[in-house]
């Protein structure tokens, strides 16, 4: 019988490597916004797209519903986020950023795109390699949802980044 090399299995590898960094980039938006995981994505989404449904959000972000709502209701204790019913659809209510969300959401996006700058430089020349790999998994596993964002139940590790 073959046993298998946990330390070597890509899929172990990818998951390791993730929690990780999911883990370093939390000093980025965690300590001095006090945020979670899920907080941090709802805001994410909403500081991307403007407005968005709540399912919208859960599917962009690949959390399940129950965190999407207790991170929007989160944000929304602390003023950083509003509703308002969808005219289009009463059954559903739309979410955005309020200013002081936004001020929050701007104060942390150089932050995010200076851990990532540093992350990148950190594969040295490789990095463009690694890139294009990286995209090529994501997109023989996602397809064109990649666009849209996972569909809810695709995953949802929510200690991930």
């Amino acid at each position: 019988m073959t046993k298998l090399k946990l330390e070597t299995f890509l899929p172990y590898r990818l998951n390791r490597i993730s929690a990780a960094v999911s883990r370093e980039f939390r000093s980025v938006y965690g300590p001095d916004f006090d945020l979670t995981v899920p907080e941090w994505r709802v805001l994410a989404t909403l500081g991307q797209f403007e407005v968005a449904t709540a399912k919208a959000i859960g599917a962009h972000s690949a959390m399940h519903k129950t965190k999407v709502s207790r991170a929007v209701k989160a944000l929304e204790d602390r003023r950083w986020l509003r509703r308002r019913q969808n005219d289009e659809d009463r059954r559903e209510e739309l979410l955005q950023l309020t200013d002081l969300g936004r001020g929050i959401y701007l104060k942390i996006v150089p932050k995010a795109e200076a851990f990532e700058k540093r992350l990148i430089a950190s594969l040295g020349d490789d990095a463009g390699a690694f890139l294009r790999g990286l995209a090529m998994i994501e997109a023989q596993r996602f397809d064109s949802a990649l666009q849209d964002g996972p569909t809810e139940g695709d995953f949802d590790e929510g200690s991930q980044v």
